[in-house]
């Protein structure tokens, strides 16, 4: 066994050594790899990113009521008698009360509004009317810069990905949506989530400039606890009327998250692997080049005893090792060309959400192990080649 360990080490050293003969070639491989690990890098990344926008704005505490029998707020239809019905509850209703001994809720309603961007494109964002306690109803958002809008007043505060992304949002101006002009008052964070993709409003100055009095479809709840939620879905069950639906803010969030991330991965694993398949195809003729090119050493290193494992060991780890260096080029390529990098999708309510690209460690990975196997793949034929090269015809060949 050490006899057949020394000649697959010296074996391994003559390929590499020889390497300078098929650089061009050589490099070539390791490109293709790293192209490979780079798409898929891509893709992942941005699977992740959108699922980390949208896992930032759900939160477990705050429920979203939904009716009309939908699961999101666009085609959601939330009547005023259900909400007074529900103030009204005496007992526990599984919604928390605010200072003011009133339940922590607001009513809301999203509008899609048409926004020219930098590049002359219009691009349809979220205006979002809510009552005076929704901002407080998320956690992480807070107003950066400016205030808040007034109650009744026109005026609107800007997500910060919104107020990077587009021109005329800088507090102070006024911007036309819909038919009417609007005061920025403010720019809010939050914590990157999807929430800096929307617009605030004050609901009734919403409801009055878009023609939707009385219009609400949804009322954003603060639970009261962990049992919060089912105590709710209890009282709604109750309730006469249209069916109303309660749904964890986080689940509602996720639940979006994984349509849209299941769709991009639908996309992005078939493109890459058959950039996989090709890359595979690349490594094994560069790989029989290699066999090829080397006949004479491994015919005389055979005829000088070298066992036939020897012979495939180097030759495959040879392709193993290129695939590697492609593969670690394509990822160390892709985290800097693509981690933190800015994108926008359309989200639940059929507006744009912008979105960071996330190059996580499982994204690296995953896309690192891909492009190994090119090498592991693509190398084994050529590797059997080498093992079983005959020998008198390959120093004939050469002679």
């Amino acid at each position: 066994m050490s006899s057949v360990l020394k000649q697959s080490f010296l074996m391994i050293r003559v390929n590499l050594g020889s390497l300078p003969r098929r650089l061009w070639i050589s490099l070539s491989m390791a490109l293709s790899v790293a192209l490979v690990v780079a798409v898929l890098t891509g893709f992942l990344a941005m699977a992740r990113g959108f699922e980390a926008a949208l896992a930032g704005a759900g939160s477990p505490d705050i429920a979203v009521i939904l009716g009309g029998g939908t699961s999101q707020e666009t085609g959601s239809d939330v009547p005023a008698e259900a909400i007074r019905s529900l103030a009204a509850m005496s007992g526990e209703t599984g919604v928390a009360h605010d200072g003011a001994g009133g339940l922590a809720l607001s009513r809301e309603i999203v509008v899609p509004v048409d926004i020219r961007g930098g590049d002359g494109a219009d691009q349809t964002l979220s205006l979002r009317g809510m009552d005076p306690a929704g901002p407080g109803l998320r956690a992480r958002a807070v107003i950066s810069e400016g205030r808040l809008f007034a109650p009744g007043a026109r005026e609107i505060v800007v997500g910060a990905r919104i107020a990077d992304a587009f021109p005329g949002f800088a507090v102070g101006e006024k911007v036309r949506l819909g038919a009417v002009d609007w005061l920025v008052a403010g720019h809010f964070t939050s914590g990157g989530s999807a929430f800096e993709s929307e617009i605030w409003a004050d609901l009734e100055a919403v409801q009055s400039a878009f023609d939707r009095q009385g219009q609400m479809q949804s009322l954003r709840v603060r639970l009261d606890g962990a049992g919060g939620l089912a105590a709710l879905r209890v009282r709604l069950s109750g309730l006469t009327g249209p069916p109303l639906t309660a749904v964890s803010e986080a689940d509602l969030y996720a639940a979006q998250a994984e349509r849209t991330e299941s769709l991009i991965r639908l996309f992005g694993w078939p493109i890459a692997l058959l950039m996989a398949v090709g890359a595979t195809a690349g490594a094994l003729n560069t790989m029989m080049s290699s066999v090829s090119d080397r006949a004479v050493e491994i015919a005389t290193l055979r005829l000088l005893g070298f066992a036939r494992l020897p012979a495939f060991a180097a030759t495959w780890v040879e392709a193993v090792l290129l695939s590697a260096a492609g593969a670690a080029l394509g990822v160390v390529g892709s985290h800097l060309a693509f981690d933190g990098w800015q994108a926008s999708t359309m989200g639940a309510n059929n507006t744009r959400m912008a979105f960071q690209l996330v190059v996580t460690p499982d994204v690296i990975l995953t896309a690192g192990l891909l492009g190994l196997a090119v090498g592991v793949i693509g190398g084994a034929l050529p590797a059997m080649a080498a093992a079983r090269l005959p020998l008198s015809a390959a120093l004939r060949a050469r002679g």
